[in-house]
């Protein structure tokens, strides 16, 4: 099992330090939150919460998570990122192949694309994006940033979204994953389709093991049974050793987690105190979960 470490909602300003921590530690990945911005009215309740209330602020800072992954990258050498997730529905896929392209350079391929279709209607509408359709657009969205960012002269013609021939220079070295997020059936049934991996918000572990066999069956049904496959998995009531273990098992390949929690450390917490907490968690766990 890979460990990733969770930065969502620390202070800007510590997250240059804590991605040298987590490389020193060896954590495989940083996992880089995504809002656009905070509306202040949201007709959609949030998903992933019992009452569908949101669990930051106006004022929790957030980062665009591929400039995050530039800076972050520009600072180590080895550590991985991927985004958990980008919101696919606010955006246009050819920008957001030009922007992919030119982190996974920057980074030497050390970058992975977490994508979901984002649950804010006020995101889509305000970016200029319908948000009644983001499925379908979504679909076509993927395919799109898979043409571009595969290299050489290419075009598209869908439902959503239509170019002709263009490309775009260089195209990265090594392909770029695509994770896809959500916790819905017909979300499960694109991870499996098309995505390189699922990556999963808060899960209690009985749901994330249920969920986990309905994608092993999902991906036999579309014929990927046999390859390569992440999940990325943020799971509430499994820790420790004994715990880690127990979501290997079930098939957990990433867990994304934030160690300072675990040692009463909060979100905005002093930084030290945070890269303590990273290495004891290294210490006291990593090593000894595999």
């Amino acid at each position: 099992m890979k460990f990733s470490l969770g930065i969502a909602l620390s202070p800007l300003d510590q997250l240059i330090d804590l991605a040298r921590t987590a490389e020193e530690c060896g954590f495989a990945s940083i996992a880089l939150p995504d809002s656009l911005f905070y509306s202040e009215q949201v007709s959609a309740k949030y998903p992933y919460t019992s009452d569908g209330s949101r669990f930051w602020t106006a004022e929790t800072p957030w980062s665009d998570p591929l400039v995050t992954a530039a800076a972050l990258g520009a600072a180590t050498t080895r550590i991985r990122f991927y985004t958990q997730v980008l919101k696919l529905g606010p955006r246009n896929p050819v920008l957001l192949a030009r922007q992919v392209g030119s982190v996974a350079h920057l980074t030497g391929n050390r970058f992975g694309l977490g994508v979901g279709l984002g649950w804010s209607p006020e995101e889509s509408r305000w970016c200029g994006a319908p948000f009644e359709d983001r499925g379908a657009r979504g679909d076509e969205a993927i395919e799109v940033l898979r043409l571009i960012l595969g290299g050489g002269m290419v075009e598209y013609h869908g439902k959503h979204f239509d170019f002709g021939r263009l490309q775009m220079s260089p195209a990265p070295t090594s392909p770029v994953p695509i994770y896809v997020g959500g916790h819905a059936d017909v979300a499960l049934r694109r991870a499996a389709r098309v995505g390189d991996g699922w990556s999963s918000a808060m899960m209690r572990f009985d749901e994330l093991r249920a969920t986990i066999d309905r994608l092993t069956r999902l991906r036999a049904e579309y014929g990927r049974a046999d390859q390569p496959f992440e999940i990325q998995a943020v799971c509430v009531d499994r820790f420790g050793v004994d715990g880690f273990r127990q979501q290997a098992e079930a098939g957990v390949t990433d867990a994304i987690v934030v160690p300072w929690r675990f040692y009463g450390t909060g979100f905005d917490g002093d930084l030290n105190a945070k890269r303590d907490g990273l290495r004891r968690f290294a210490d006291e766990v990593m090593s000894k979960v595999n």
